[in-house]
């Protein structure tokens, strides 16, 4: 099993499945899951292919969810070998995708072999949710393969995202949860007018920057026993027509907040509008929530994944809900229990990404043990 996950990482990796296309990356995959008795059902939006595979009807189902596409190479001449032809050089595995989750998918479908030739009976469900559509805009991904299970009534019990979650060695980090991601684009008006004659205009700089200054000082949740508290963060501000003598007529600024489950959509718009209200300004404000968090206690899955990875690597793992957003968050909407784990991360994005092939070789067995702990045999 060991030596045929990193070379079904190597074929992975030599797929060109640069965001949001699949390149052929699930036709590999199917190979092989239709031979261990996968039903497959494709579902393709726009441009991105999707994937849902399952085994068995009966509950409890365990998912493994993850994605083919990757991010841009950068400057091809800075990588010591072409991101898409795999090399092993002292016993890592070079190529895009290679953390950023090539080798996850290649030891979802190696574990799954070995647990279903041990186990070719066994109880409950397993399924993979695969999509190329998580690194970029992720609108027609696996937010809408969620959208097919939840119409028709198909929950999932259990769900295993392979995002590459550890630090210093596999299996020290598990997500069991991530922040949320609410954006908003906020139009402060007044009027333009020579910089000479302020008392014929009203500068939006000046009136919005009390407001600004207190936003930033709030304090807009205490977090909890997994996330820190929620931040609030300007990424623009941008006002003016380009001319030093002209007071704008509006300035707009864009801010985000990563929020924890500790406040909700709602709670954070009210209080900025609050504030904004408070200090009389003239104001639009446009929202967009990238994300809701999503949070799984200790119970069932973590607790059965941390026990694979002690038996495995010897580690007890910690839990984390740090980083930006997965698509954890949409999978949480039809299953309670979703953490993410899966290899280093210390190189995902980077020029001369690599996957440790001793990784490759303890990362399917963590998976096969994580399904023995939880599913009939």
């Amino acid at each position: 099993m060991h030596n045929d996950t990193l070379a079904l990482a190597e074929k992975l990796i030599a797929c060109r499945s640069l965001t949001p296309f699949d390149n052929g990356c699930q036709d590999i995959l199917i190979e092989r899951l239709k031979k261990i008795g996968f039903a497959i059902e494709k579902i393709r939006c726009g441009e991105v292919d999707n994937l849902w595979a399952r085994r068995g009807m009966n509950a409890p189902l365990l998912c493994f969810a993850g994605h083919t596409d990757v991010v841009p190479t950068g400057p091809l001449a800075k990588w010591e070998s072409d991101p898409f032809i795999p090399e092993v050089r002292s016993d890592r595995l070079y190529g895009r995708g290679a953390a950023d989750m090539k080798g996850s998918l290649a030891a979802f479908v190696t574990a799954i072999e070995t647990f279903v030739a041990k186990y070719p009976d066994h109880g409950g469900s397993i399924a993979l949710l695969i999509t190329s559509d998580e690194e970029g805009v992720a609108i027609d991904g696996t937010v809408r393969v969620v959208e097919t299970l939840k119409a028709r009534n198909e929950p999932i019990d259990y769900c295993i995202v392979g995002e590459p979650t550890c630090v210093d060695m596999l299996g020290d980090t598990i997500k069991n949860g991530r922040r949320g991601s609410l954006s908003g684009t906020l139009i402060v008006k007044g009027i333009q007018g020579h910089i000479a004659y302020p008392h014929l205009a009203k500068n939006p700089i000046h009136l919005a920057a009390p407001a600004i200054a207190e936003m930033a000082q709030t304090e807009w949740d205490k977090g909890n026993e997994y996330f820190p508290p929620t931040t609030w963060q300007i990424s623009n501000i941008n006002g003016g027509t380009g001319a030093a003598n002209v007071i704008p007529g509006e300035v707009t600024i864009l801010f985000n907040f990563r929020f924890s489950t500790a406040s909700t959509v709602e709670s954070l718009q009210a209080r900025v509008h609050e504030i904004l209200d408070r200090h009389h300004l003239d104001y639009d404000v446009r929202w967009e929530l990238s994300g809701k968090p999503y949070l799984t206690p200790r119970g069932d899955l973590v607790e059965a994944i941390s026990r694979a990875i002690k038996t495995v690597t010897g580690i007890e793992p910690q839990l984390s809900t740090s980083g930006g957003t997965s698509d954890g968050r949409f999978i949480a909407d039809i299953c309670p229990q979703v953490v993410e784990m899966g290899p280093r991360n210390a190189t995902i994005h980077k020029i001369n990404e690599y996957v440790e092939v001793k990784d490759l070789e303890q990362l399917p067995e963590i998976y096969r043990l994580t399904m023995e702990h939880l599913l009939p045999i």
